[in-house]
């Protein structure tokens, strides 16, 4: 798991929030990082607990491990930072759901929130409920909250692949609680074969980021050290981005905005995905102009030889009858973010041999 929060949202307190996540490695250990990024005063968690996730809300009991830093059960954050908790020896399993439990002793203020995070996040204000094995009733929220990064203690040959992107990348219209983004995808091929089981996903999505200006969170270029180029062991980083730059372009809300083909394609020289499809999305998405760009921005990513490998995602999911739209399997229904099964189809597309010691790495 991987990617910096996008939005300050105020939260009341005390309370404790629980919340699920996926690892893509197994190992002996973890690491938890919690932001403030988004923050407007100190940011006091703690205590703060990992364990097994059982189902629901409930964790396995026999598996929970209180989470400190430096030494302590409770850590105050100051704005605009982060911490990262002392290891944890844990056995973690490839593909496991663990649930982090925090407890928010006072008000938080503008909190730092990942807004699409595809996982349900139960909330209680019944106190500190960190090792509750079944959490108090209370309210539950598909976003999460201060928690950006587990980091998984795995084998010294472990590595990464970092998904940088936008909703398509942070799941958006995927199903609740399924694990269904496409890097989820990828990163069960990749324990499906044995050669490859030494990489880790990172999904450092943001629903609505853009290449070259902020918005919903920091635009890919200001966050790209933070979110890609210092996650552990990084090897390969695959950047699908460009979408929300012509989207917004076309509704020309400021001179900034008003970005050219050109303009998208400056700003992401690193590894190429194509752009999927979005014919049939309200606007400013659907215009002739803005499927002109996406156009030159794939013709550009498929010839410009600026990449160490392309990731042909409109390929697999456009309709070969309507080029510009999903395939009808793949569509969500809102023709801008593809379904479960057009998730699977992009995260099965790509060649594994690019993740292979002594192929071709994306850098």
């Amino acid at each position: 798991m991987g990617g910096s929060s996008g939005r300050r949202r105020s939260a009341a307190a005390p309370h404790a929030v629980r919340q699920i996540i996926r690892t893509s490695l197994g190992g002996s250990g973890v690491r938890i990082r919690l932001s403030n990024l988004f923050g407007t005063a100190p940011l006091k968690i703690g205590p703060v607990h990992v364990a097994a996730h059982a189902s629901g809300s409930a964790i396995q009991p026999e598996t929970d491990h209180a989470v400190t830093f430096g030494g302590k059960a409770t850590v105050t954050i100051a704005k605009g930072a982060d911490a990262l908790s002392d290891p944890v020896t844990f056995s973690v399993h490839a593909l496991e759901e663990l649930a982090v439990s925090l407890y928010l002793p006072v008000r938080t203020g503008a909190s730092t929130v990942h807004v699409v995070g595809t996982q349900t996040a139960f909330i209680t204000p019944a106190g500190d409920a960190t090792v509750a094995t079944m959490f108090p009733a209370g309210a539950t929220s598909s976003n999460r909250f201060f928690l950006t990064d587990v980091e998984v203690a795995a084998s010294a040959t472990a590595s990464a692949i970092v998904a940088v992107g936008d909703s398509i990348t942070d799941g958006d219209r995927s199903t609740q609680d399924q694990n269904a983004r496409w890097p989820d995808a990828l990163a069960a091929r990749l324990q499906a074969d044995p050669a490859l089981r030494s990489i880790a996903v990172v999904n450092a999505g943001i629903s609505g980021n853009r290449i070259l200006n902020n918005g919903f969170g920091p635009s890919a270029l200001a966050r790209f050290e933070r979110d890609a180029l210092s996650k552990p062991h990084v090897r390969w980083i695959l950047l699908l981005e460009g979408i929300n730059d012509i989207g917004v372009a076309d509704a020309s809300m400021t001179p900034e905005d008003e970005v050219s083909a050109q303009q998208v394609i400056d700003g992401m020289k690193i590894c190429g995905a194509t752009l999927t499809p979005f014919g049939g999305a309200p606007r400013p998405y659907q215009s002739v102009a803005g499927e002109t760009k996406r156009r030159a921005v794939n013709a550009w990513i498929r010839t410009a030889g600026a990449f160490d490998a392309v990731v042909d995602f409109e390929q697999v999911t456009r309709d070969p009858a309507h080029p510009d739209r999903f395939l009808p399997a793949f569509d969500s229904g809102d023709h801008l973010h593809p379904s479960d099964a057009g998730y699977k189809a992009m995260a099965a597309s790509i060649d594994l041999r690019l993740f292979t010691p002594g192929e071709l790495r994306v850098r």
